[in-house]
């Protein structure tokens, strides 16, 4: 006898409830995980009291020993104290929080590393000390309901608002931490790593992912390539296939001769006109079925030891340029005050680099804000247009709960869909990837489709298939001022 659709509805609700406790219980266990830690760092504290001068080795022994108990790697659980710490310490209500289950640990690691600037703040007496508390209370508003990807951007910007030109300084600092190593792996790879400024990172990374689809798209269009070896070969050899449609000498009777019969090589067997059964001289372009990660690594590899893509690597390629947003008041774009800039998706940028991108990028796009940071305008009156540059603006990734894809990566959405009456208006559109906006395409079976409707601000509220409400609130661009 086969289950009703209600049973199976409900059995995968159950699955459901049941994997949403099951890790609501694991953040609950790391957060008591985390407060083991920091008892073992007063103890720590106490054993550096009595020995001052084995400070090092003290610390560096707990490490060990725990980095051995747990099978991580040292760098992991010195982040792991050091988090733990600053949780007890600093910022007891996302450690609540945190031991409800209500935040994971991906998530108070994103608070508690974001929130240096405003300690740093507070420690120099440039801010009260309550603003801690606000930055908690703020960041756990974001936190208790979206992805740690997304908290990520969220609490950095609300970290820079609430700790003034500190963000200036920190920028400015940490520009100086450039870098490039190299550590080698198994099996003959190795990892270069490279720490640049973000903006940078970000744009190197979309324009090797341009590189890399071009390539993909117009592998299929290679054609075969003569070894110089079988060019010009023997005195003065000249053929007709080597000459151009429109030269006088392809008439020339000495050199037809060759049409009939083998060239002086026996490279080509000529059957008819110009084409030929067999050359040994061709080497044919084995078939290209690189992913699209093997495909970036080597175009890195060719654009940084070569100066350029190769030849053989696709069609088009000098032609793809690099793209990232970056939202600047202005105000400061003219220099009369120095506000972070907001490169959008990721975080606060420093005025001066947001400056320099504007001179420089022939699509640099102005939207001008009000005192409060939320978009009034833009600088072109073009219907379309200016409803993209506000979405893009908007948006600035998909608008699915927890997904992070750039706006420039993602396509435009009816939330109600067009061809049942969805209007073209900024309150029914919304930016989507690939991959969510074909959850809700009209040809899938009902039993597998979302539905997304539009709430009033731009929240976007989807619906599961199980009949479950997701909410994906609407980016503020500024949450302090």
């Amino acid at each position: 006898m086969n289950s009703s659709p209600t049973s199976d509805i409900e059995q995968r609700q159950r699955l459901l409830d049941a994997w949403v406790e099951k890790r609501r219980q694991i953040a609950m266990n790391e957060a008591e995980a985390a407060s083991f830690l920091a008892d073992r760092m007063r103890i720590l504290d106490q054993d550096v009291k009595d020995h001052p001068h084995h400070r090092d080795a003290i610390h560096r022994s707990m490490i060990a020993e725990y980095s051995a108990a747990g099978r991580l790697a040292r760098g992991s659980v010195e982040y792991a104290f050091s988090d733990a710490c600053l949780l007890d310490s600093e910022h007891p209500a996302v450690q609540e929080s945190f031991r409800r289950g209500d935040i994971t640990a991906a998530h108070v690691r994103e608070i508690v590393r974001a929130g240096m600037i405003v300690r740093l703040a507070v420690r120099e007496g440039r801010v009260d000390a309550e603003t801690l508390g606000l930055y908690d209370a703020a960041a756990l508003e974001i936190a208790e309901h979206d992805s740690p990807g997304r908290t990520r951007a969220m609490v950095r910007q609300i970290a820079a608002s609430l700790a003034g030109e500190t963000l200036v300084e920190r920028h400015r600092r940490a520009r100086g931490e450039r870098a490039v190593t190299m550590r080698s792996l198994d099996d003959g790879l190795a990892l270069l790593q490279v720490v640049l400024p973000e903006h940078l990172a970000a744009a190197i990374l979309d324009r090797l992912t341009r590189l890399a689809r071009q390539v993909i798209t117009t592998r299929d269009e290679q054609d075969p390539v003569l070894s110089s070896d079988a060019l010009d070969s023997g005195d003065d050899a000249v053929f007709v296939r080597d000459l151009a449609a429109d030269d006088p000498h392809r008439d020339d009777p000495a050199l037809n001769e060759h049409r009939i019969d083998h060239d002086p090589l026996d490279a080509h067997s000529i059957v008819s006109g110009d084409t030929y059964t067999t050359d040994p001289w061709i080497e044919h372009v084995p078939a290209d079925d690189r992913t699209l990660d093997q495909v970036r690594a080597d175009l890195l590899t060719d654009l940084l030891l070569a100066s350029d893509p190769v030849a053989a690597s696709g069609t088009g390629l000098d032609g793809i340029h690099a793209q990232i947003q970056v939202t600047i008041a202005a105000s400061t774009l003219a220099g009369a005050d120095d506000r972070p800039a907001e490169f959008d998706g990721f975080g606060p940028l420093h005025p001066d680099i947001a400056r320099d991108l504007a001179a420089r990028a022939g699509g640099w796009s102005r939207l001008f804000l009000d005192r409060t940071g939320m978009v009034t305008a833009t600088d072109a009156y073009s219907p379309t247009e200016a409803m993209r540059r506000h979405l893009r603006a908007r948006d600035q990734h998909c608008r699915f709960p927890g997904c992070r894809m750039p706006a420039q990566r993602c396509q435009i959405d009816h939330n109600h869909d067009h061809a049942r009456g969805g209007p073209t208006a900024n309150d029914n559109l919304s930016h989507l990837c690939l991959g969510h906006h074909a959850l809700k395409h009209p040809d899938i079976d009902d039993r597998y489709r979302w539905t997304a409707r539009q709430l009033p601000g731009g929240d976007i509220e989807w619906t599961s298939p199980l009949g479950r409400t997701y909410t994906d609130m609407a980016p503020r661009r500024v949450m302090f001022v």
